[in-house]
This record gives structure tokens, sequence and C-alpha cells, in this order.
């Protein structure tokens, strides 16, 4: 009984060994592996990992232009973000806004600087209106005056038929003429300075 036993283990033996060789040859598992053909077939053909094409990447760490990790110093995670600071930081802005605004309208008035306003203030105001209308007026007319003079010298000088002596003519009367109207003003503003003086005497 036990040479049968034998033989039937050497016969199990040899069809294992059998089986395993044409698995080799054939490059495909067997149909009842044991653990050492396991084993050699690991260490012969390594195994190639399948590559997972849907892995999502979110691109908090990654960046895909350069196809590498995110460093920190080259932009920040907040960067085009309003943060809890700077919100807190515009409250402040504007807080201390309306403070310094409050502590203007706030402020004393000073007594020794009011002066009280003239009494003929509003008479003033209004002819300052007039004397600009008034003041335009005459520069148009002596304008006028002056293109009349001009013309008639012309005038005269064609009619005498005298081009170097009626030229200096014509130089002379504007020249006078302007002379004149900065007489005029000068005169007008000696009169305002005195009219100004004597308010400011009479508020004293």
């Amino acid at each position: 009984m036990s040479s049968i036993a034998s033989l039937d283990a050497q016969s199990a033996a040899r069809k294992e060994r059998l089986a395993q060789l044409k698995s080799l040859k054939r490059k495909q598992p067997p149909t009842d592996p044991s653990p050492s053909q396991e084993v050699t077939m690991t260490t012969d053909e390594p195994e190639q990992p399948e590559k997972d094409t849907n892995v999502h990447l979110s691109g908090r760490n990654y960046d895909i232009e350069s196809r590498a990790p995110k460093m920190g110093f080259v932009s920040a995670p907040n960067e085009g973000q309003e943060t809890l600071e700077d919100a807190a930081k515009k409250i402040v802005e504007t807080t201390k806004d309306l403070q310094m605004a409050d502590e203007k309208n706030d402020k004393p008035i000073d007594l020794f600087n009011l002066q009280p306003k003239k009494p003929n203030w509003d008479l003033k105001r209004d002819v300052d209106k007039k004397l600009e209308k008034l003041n335009q007026k005459t520069d148009i007319a002596i304008a006028k005056i002056i293109r009349t003079r001009i013309e008639e010298a012309r005038q005269k000088r064609i009619r005498q038929s005298k081009g170097g002596d009626e030229t200096e003519d014509i130089e002379g009367n504007v020249a006078s003429m302007v002379q004149e109207r900065e007489k005029e003003r000068e005169r007008e503003r000696d009169v305002e300075a005195e009219d100004t003086d004597g308010d400011e005497a009479d508020s004293s």
C-alpha cells in the first residue's frame, strides 16, 4: 500500500511539473497553479500597474502649466481673494474717516477769528457784477475807437500819399490810446484800494 501511495504522489508531482512547463511555454497561467509557480511567474514577468486616466486634479497644490507642485513664494494662495484681514482694514479706515469728519464738525468756533461783514458787502457784490459788464463794454468801445482812428489815418495817408509820416502818426495815436486806458485802470484801482482801506478802518 505504501508503494502505491508513493507512486500516486510521484505521478501527481509529475503532472504539476508538466502543467507548469506548458504554462511557461504558452505564457499563460496554469489552471491550477501551485504557490511555487506563482512565485516564479511574479519574478519572471512583473505586472505593470494600470494608469488611472480618470484622476481629477483640483489645482490647489499642482500647477497644470508647469506640471509641478505649486510653490508658496510664486503666488500666494489667497491672491485675488478678499480675506477677513482686508475687510477689517477697510472697516478701520472708514471708521477713522468718520471720526475725523465728526471731529471737524464738532470743532468749537473761534470767536477771535470771527469778523463781521462790512455793511456794504452786498452793494459791492452787485456793483462788481455790473462793473464786469461795463468793463467789457469799455474795452470793446476802445477797440472800436482805435480801429476807426487807424482807418482814418489810412485814408488820410492815401489822400496825402505820404507813407513815412502817416505811419508814425498812426503808431503815436495807438500808443497814446493804450496809455490813456492804462491810466484809467490805475485810477480805478486806486479808488477801489481807497474804498477797501476806508471800510477796514471803519470795521476796526
